[in-house]
């Protein structure tokens, strides 16, 4: 089992940044997939970011892509997501998840751990 706790997330105006962070617990994640999704009200959950277990394979959704970067330290078992030049359409609830499977996935039924999720919001 693997437990992911996210943080970071807040109220920040659009064009500013934060970091998002996940600290995972109970095993090691340095054989994982690590990814980043994101929920808005009414939405249904998106990919945003995924690193593979060495972070030699990294992909970003189009609408993130030039603007977010995801990495990961195995040694400390955490995750980050740098975001910056947020808008206003990046406001939900952001999710870090591990997967176990050795390929990257994108979709969120493929991961099989989650964390609770951090809320940001960007005001216009």
């Amino acid at each position: 089992q693997v437990q992911l706790v996210e943080s970071g997330g807040g109220l920040v105006q659009a064009g500013g940044s934060l970091r998002l962070s996940c600290a995972a617990s109970g095993r090691t994640i340095s054989s994982y997939t690590m990814g980043w999704f994101r929920q808005a009200p009414g939405k249904e959950r998106e990919f945003v970011s995924t690193s593979s277990w060495s972070g030699s394979r990294i992909y970003y959704a189009d609408s993130v892509k030039g603007r977010f970067t995801i990495s990961r330290d195995n040694a400390r078992n955490m995750v980050y997501l740098q975001m910056n030049s947020l808008k206003p359409e990046d406001t939900a609830v952001y999710y870090c998840a591990a997967d176990r499977a050795a390929v990257v996935r994108l979709q969120p039924y493929e991961y099989d751990y989650w964390g609770q999720g951090t809320q940001v919001t960007v005001s216009s």
